[in-house]
């Protein structure tokens, strides 16, 4: 897949088969788009294209309001050469693009840097400034224009629809069993394990401490995950938060690797959460500690082997 910056230029499209978004967390209602505007570029034979922004454009116009991100843009992408796409436009979002008049948009984007034949969007889309820029009004300036418009209904799942606030708000909640039914994979974390405290390897179970650059992390608790390093799958058991027996003062994201021994100080995994097993408990004694580990193992054992490990371990 092509990946280029709108301001660094997309070079020559023809007729391109379009889709426009944030696409945070690439859930499955963004995902039937891609499928639509793979498959009618293949049967056109024109280039299919994603415009996304970077950053998100409420990380600009109003930073307060602005929500964690669900992926990475590396993943992201990654992603979404994984459905096929040929090019992803990555806009720089700035204040001047935010205040863009939507037919201007149209103009200069659309028409003049993607020479769009068809648009496909989301029944929720919305562009230009102050987000003026509806569907109905992306559809008259369509015809204006010369491109067909594409308007894909709200997808549901599970009973409502689905969209990144709602995954989000999962993943707050420490449901990422459900989350990962709206993504279509599990939710991971990726980062670069650290020395800790060693107390996990003190109690028999040796943890790999996490630090991500990820800014959505789940509830605190004990969870069920696969874990990836070198290219390899893991299962594991993985504890987020301040460890209330020990009365550590800041959260952490702890990772014992089952059946694994080896040290990886320095070296970037990425954990898959499965399904929270539990809340995090204080212990009077290191012992009780111990033996809830155990348990814990037990259940994690036990939940991951009803379950398919990660289909594709992204980088």
């Amino acid at each position: 897949m092509k990946v280029v910056t709108n301001e660094s230029g997309i070079g020559k499209v023809k007729g391109a088969v379009v889709t426009l978004g944030n696409f945070d967390g690439l859930h499955l209602g963004h995902q039937k788009i891609l499928r639509k505007v793979y498959s009618r570029a293949n049967k056109l034979a024109r280039p299919s294209l994603v415009y996304t922004f970077e950053p998100h454009p409420l990380k600009v116009v109003a930073p307060g309001k602005s929500p964690p991100i669900i992926i990475s843009l590396g993943d992201k992408l990654e992603l979404l050469e994984g459905f096929g796409i040929g090019c992803c436009v990555l806009a720089r979002f700035t204040k001047e693009l935010a205040q863009t008049h939507p037919e201007e948009f149209v103009r200069e984007v659309l028409v003049g840097q993607l020479s769009a034949r068809e648009v496909w969007v989301g029944h929720d889309f919305s562009f230009g400034r102050g987000r003026k820029g509806t569907v109905r009004h992306l559809k008259t300036l369509g015809k204006k224009f010369g491109f067909k418009v594409f308007v894909l209904p709200a997808y549901r799942k599970l009973g409502s629809i689905v969209s990144s606030s709602r995954v989000r708000g999962l993943i707050k909640k420490g449901d990422v069993e459900e989350a990962g039914k709206l993504l279509g994979r599990y939710f991971s974390l990726k980062g670069k394990v650290v020395r800790g405290r060693d107390i996990g390897r003190k109690l028999g179970f040796p943890t790999a401490n996490l630090v991500t650059p990820c800014e959505l992390i789940p509830k605190d608790g004990v969870y069920a995950g696969f874990v990836s390093f070198n290219g390899k799958g893991y299962q594991g058991v993985i504890n987020i938060g301040r460890a209330p027996t020990f009365r550590r003062i800041s959260s952490v994201i702890e990772v014992h690797i089952l059946d694994f021994r080896r040290s990886i100080y320095g070296k970037d995994i990425r954990v898959s959460l499965v399904k929270r097993i539990r809340d995090e408990v204080r212990f009077k004694r290191a012992e009780d500690l111990a033996g809830q580990i155990k348990r814990d193992i037990l259940m994690a054992r036990k939940i991951l082997s009803r379950k398919p490990a990660p289909l594709r371990i992204l980088a």
